[in-house]
């Protein structure tokens, strides 16, 4: 096989990543600055109430989007963290992985609907997506580290890389997968490309495309825990730390808290994509609606003594 002569597509790509640090530093600070920013901020922002008061916000969230059963779960939850004294850490990570779902989801999702509506672009993004999606993490954290340094910037930029494509994918799926004749019929009645987009596409599209985003938050968890090799704050940092120093406490107890915070987003988000109808949500748009159903049949009510006298 030495007949074979090697191609240098490493020493390509390490020229490509010199190029960019030498030719686009006003670029990459401006990125890393702002990933910097609004992870950190994000972070403050959750620690500034005490610990047990966001616990309990989270718990109403769930019992309003969720049930009443994920309130009590995302409470003892949330009091475990607390108690395991990783909450700062857990809130780092929360706040990486909620930055880098919305740089991904905004980048995903506009990406999914041109794949979906247009079939050059989808036959040109779909082995970009495979090639993001088989890389192994861990290699994306190389060229991340030395363009960002350490910080909040590289977990978030590595993260939004590897959680993109299912974000993209399940778009174009839940376009593609809306009824062709409930299309034609938006279009029989006359209605352009973006409002059927809007009208009738994205709502019947949306349990799709929710599960898309619950994989990208999916996908950003993990990636927190590989971010902490390269300084990221949070939980993966404790566990990378563990690793280091064969402290398997300190590493389960890190490893727990990331998998209550997948359960909670995971849960949430879940429940926003497909409505359940035990959460207090749900119950309070059916009382909305029986209060708009009783008020219209009141209207339609003739007044007493109306019709006398005709």
């Amino acid at each position: 096989m030495s007949f074979i002569p090697h191609i240098p597509l490493g020493a390509g790509a390490e020229a490509a990543v010199d190029w960019i640090k030498l030719n686009l530093p006003v670029v990459l600070d401006a990125i890393s600055d702002s990933f910097n920013f609004l992870a950190g901020e994000l972070t403050d922002l959750l620690m500034l109430l005490p610990a047990l008061v966001l616990a309990a916000l989270f718990a109403v969230l769930g019992a309003w989007v969720r049930s009443w059963k994920f309130a009590v779960f995302v409470l003892l939850g949330m009091t475990l963290i607390i108690s395991m004294e990783v909450w700062e850490p857990a809130m780092q990570t929360l706040s990486m992985v909620l930055v880098a779902t919305l740089v991904a989801v905004i980048i995903s999702i506009p990406v999914g609907i041109l794949a979906a509506k247009n079939g050059t672009v989808s036959a040109i993004v779909r082995p970009v997506l495979d090639f993001m999606q088989t890389m192994p993490a861990l290699v994306y954290l190389v060229p991340v580290v030395i363009f960002f340094s350490i910080g909040f910037a590289p977990g978030v930029v590595a993260t939004i890389i590897f959680s993109l494509p299912p974000g993209v994918r399940l778009t174009e799926l839940g376009i593609r997968q809306v009824d062709s004749e409930t299309v034609e019929a938006g279009e029989a009645f006359g209605g352009t490309s973006g409002q059927i987009l809007r009208g009738i596409q994205l709502p019947l599209g949306l349990p799709t495309i929710m599960a898309g985003i619950n994989q990208v938050i999916m996908l950003g968890l993990s990636m927190a825990v590989m971010a902490g090799f390269v300084g990221a704050p949070g939980l993966g940092k404790i566990v990378t730390g563990a690793l280091a120093t064969v402290d398997v406490a300190v590493g389960f107890e890190a490893g727990l808290g990331i998998v209550i915070l997948a359960i909670f987003l995971d849960r949430l988000t879940g429940a926003i994509g497909q409505p359940t109808p035990g959460s207090i949500g749900a119950a309070w748009r059916r009382r909305q609606s029986a209060k708009a159903e009783l008020a219209a049949a009141k209207s339609r009510r003739p007044a007493p003594g109306a019709g006398v006298g005709l």
